[in-house]
């Protein structure tokens, strides 16, 4: 600061000679020792190259200043009249509009409106720069994923909705839900997207750094000519791609209308808390991240997909009745590989259930000898013929090492359901890489009775896995959801890890 304030030519010359003669003999000499630093600087400081910051030409200064970030610059221009009257540059604005949000628009055609790249960086990306990145809406059990960026001039919340079921491989869907700009007027404007009439008022609120809310001042702009029912059979066709006509089963029917009735009372008056990305480490067994997966009669939901030492988690971001959004859908256990059989004795459902059952008793006993509190009562296997045992718990314990493993013994190996086992897609890969043993979380309508159902975890490659469920007899398949998200990284491992506690606390 000493420096900068001698640069600017407010330093020693002016106040602190004044405080010098007030300063007493000891004070004096104080101060005079703390000034003999390195006698290189003194040089420097005392040799013509000395100027003050004022001095510069008024072009260099610009480019001083365009490079410092944008939130240093309001404090800039309280030095002096010459600096606020610098900071008014258009070319200052329009690079760190540039640098920090992205913005490659020409923002020169703002001059039309009368409209700065100044108020475009202050009242609108500066502004509302803590509501970019991803966030989950509050809508009961069923959860979203709405991610927020700079598009353009525009701030616009897209949400993204998985793939029509049960088309898991397919792109994600996205509509927007809300967008703010800054064109004709000095204050950014919100509009709500929601409905089919097009742009109309809206308005946000930033409760706190990690939360927001919206409101739509114009719900009358949802509602259809043909009233309930044609928003029914509109919704109908986004949501599933069909009509309730070829949904010939009728609990889905009921599930189906059951959630149309709950979301569409919110109006797009949504209160949304932030998630992060997980974090990714050299020895995850493959790169985590948010996926697409079947799940029956709910149809497709989103997980994401986290690595926690000798463990992977799926925790819902997207949710149903039964197991809301923001719970753990399924826990892997990366130091129990299972090893199926051959294809023959894998489409027998009591041979893979008598593996699986073995390496849960196992658990059990392992928890019980560590005293990990209360063990849940032995099952019986399911009785078959006898088949290879389930690895050790010693053995290879998963992750980048074990993945090495397997892809080095080749191709992997063959996969098949075993009969019974119902899946929404049957276009499976029919070779996998690992398995692993894992829990699944079931429970009855309204997230009654829930338990851990154990099951296997079932990685075929980089971007797809699946979950068997071993009482359910029914298969989830997962693929990886390809896009990239900005501002969605976590600040630290921790910050993480309570994201996700905070979001499952939600629906507990």
């Amino acid at each position: 600061m000493a420096v900068c304030a001698r640069l600017c030519g407010v330093g020693p010359a002016r106040g602190c000679r004044r405080r010098q003669q007030r300063r007493g003999p000891a004070e004096t000499a104080a101060a005079d020792s703390e000034a003999d630093t390195d006698p290189e600087e003194e040089r420097i400081e005392a040799g013509p190259a000395r100027c003050s910051l004022l001095e510069l030409p008024p072009e260099l200064l610009v480019e001083i200043f365009a490079s410092l970030p944008g939130t240093d610059l309001p404090s800039l221009a309280q030095v002096c009249s010459r600096f606020r009257r610098i900071l008014h540059t258009d070319t200052i604005w329009r690079r760190r509009c540039r640098e920090e949000y992205g913005v490659c628009e020409n923002l020169r055609k703002l001059e039309i409106t009368g409209v700065s790249c100044r108020d475009v960086y202050a009242k609108l990306l500066h502004r509302y720069r803590h509501i970019l990145g991803l966030w989950q809406p509050d809508i009961g059990p069923y959860g979203g994923l709405l991610n927020v960026v700079v598009d353009g001039l525009f701030i616009i919340g897209w949400m993204y909705l998985p793939p029509h079921d049960p088309h898991v491989g397919d792109p994600m869907r996205f509509k927007p839900l809300f967008r703010i700009h800054l064109m004709e007027r000095k204050s950014a404007t919100v509009e709500c997207m929601y409905g089919h009439k097009g742009p109309h008022n809206g308005h946000i609120q930033i409760v706190k750094r990690d939360e927001f809310s919206t409101k739509c001042n114009q719900t009358d702009h949802h509602r259809m000519s043909g009233g309930r029912q044609e928003e029914f059979r509109t919704w109908l066709r986004e949501e599933w791609g069909r009509t309730l006509e070829d949904i010939f089963h009728e609990h889905m029917q009921e599930l189906i209308l059951m959630k149309f009735i709950y979301t569409s009372q919110y109006d797009n008056c949504l209160t949304y808390r932030r998630i992060y990305l997980p974090p990714s480490h050299p020895d995850d067994l493959i790169k985590p991240g948010l996926f697409k997966g079947t799940y029956g009669s709910h149809g497709l939901e989103i997980v994401m997909l986290s690595f926690h030492g000798s463990r992977a988690r799926g925790t819902k971001i997207t949710g149903d009745p039964n197991i809301p959004a923001g719970q753990q859908t399924v826990e892997i256990d990366l130091q129990r590989r299972i090893q199926l059989p051959d294809v023959e004795n894998l489409r027998n459902f009591n041979e893979l259930s008598r593996i699986v059952l073995e390496v849960r008793e196992q658990v059990r006993q392992e928890q019980q000898e560590a005293g990990e509190g209360p063990v849940p009562p032995r099952e019986p296997a399911a009785k078959g013929p006898a088949g290879p045992p389930a690895r050790d718990s010693k053995e290879p314990s998963g992750g980048a090492e074990a993945a090495e493993q397997s892809g080095s013994s080749g191709q992997g190996q063959p996969f098949v359901l075993p009969v019974g086992v119902s899946s929404r897609n049957e276009d499976y890969p029919r070779t996998c890489r690992l398995c692993f043993y894992g829990t699944g979380l079931i429970a009855g309508h309204g997230f009654t009775s829930p338990e851990r159902t154990p099951g296997v975890f079932v990685l075929f490659d980089e971007d797809r896995f699946g979950f068997l469920w071993l009482e359910l007899k029914s298969f989830s398949l997962y693929s990886r959801v390809q896009a990239t998200f900005q501002n969605a990284d976590a600040p630290s491992p921790q910050a993480f890890d309570e994201m996700l506690r905070n979001i499952q606390s939600l629906t507990s």
